[in-house]
């Protein structure tokens, strides 16, 4: 869908997604040192597009260098969510965590470090495989949908969705977290046209249910940046979602 129009972020095109009626789940594995750690990506695009590269196969790259796989989930779009306005993209996010532990041996990763990590409309996916994951939204297909889909932890970046504008940033009362939901990093530039109460509101909505959560906002960055570094201090982020996952103890401590 991306025309010469478009703008272009770190001085570079993205490439963005549309129509997709089949989903898919991509495997990239760690070329060096395997940590057996994996991530389920969800890229964003308003649930019209998918971002594809910028919020996908770029992140792919940062996480596979970090020794963690990347399991980058290619969503049903447009129109696909939120939820509950649909329900096929949760669906979707629901399947890939399945499949992943399904495949965890033959893959090479751990069952029980198995997180999601989602910009804008795919960071509101990553709240929403967060907080619904004990009632599967489709029919079973097989075997792989007997496994849990609940993420160990979840990377939620500028997200959309989960507070409302027109109602004073109230919570979206469809992502209500509860003690169950898995530990949450949260990041968003104060001047994100999305705003930036999306990711504060869904904060202390963990911080309530006592949830342990982590909270980056900056002064500026707008919206949509993805991986691609520029000289705002925000674009430096995954540095701060790797330190926090030795915290977590998702990944090994130095030396180990």
């Amino acid at each position: 869908m991306t025309t010469p129009k478009d703008n272009l972020i770190a001085g570079r095109p993205l490439i963005r997604l549309g129509n997709v009626s089949k989903p898919t789940l991509t495997v990239y594995k760690p070329t060096g040192h395997n940590t057996g750690a994996a991530i389920v990506v969800f890229p964003g695009g308003g649930y019209r597009i998918l971002a594809i590269d910028l919020e996908g196969t770029e992140v792919c790259d940062w996480l596979n260098s970090a020794g963690i796989t990347c399991l980058l989930v290619k969503y049903r779009v447009p129109d696909t969510g939120p939820y509950p306005k649909s329900s096929a993209a949760l669906q979707d996010a629901q399947r890939a965590l399945s499949l992943a532990r399904e495949h965890a041996s033959e893959w090479h990763i751990d069952p029980h470090r198995i997180g999601v990590l989602g910009f804008s409309a795919g960071g509101h996916l990553a709240a929403a495989i967060s907080t619904h994951y004990a009632q599967r939204l489709y029919s079973p297909v097989d075997d792989a949908d007997k496994l849990s889909c609940r993420p160990d932890f979840a990377v939620v970046i500028y997200p959309g969705y989960l507070a409302s504008a027109d109602q004073n940033f109230a919570l979206n009362p469809d992502i209500q977290p509860t003690a169950d939901t898995p530990p949450t990093f949260l990041l968003q530039a104060e001047n994100d046209p999305v705003h930036v109460e999306n990711a504060v509101v869904y904060f202390m909505a963990l911080k309530n249910a006592k949830v342990p959560a982590e909270l980056h906002v900056y002064t500026e960055g707008g919206h949509g940046y993805g991986l691609r570094r520029t000289d705002l201090p925000i674009t430096a982020w995954p540095e701060l979602v790797e330190t926090w996952l030795h915290t977590i103890k998702v990944l090994p401590a130095a030396g180990q």
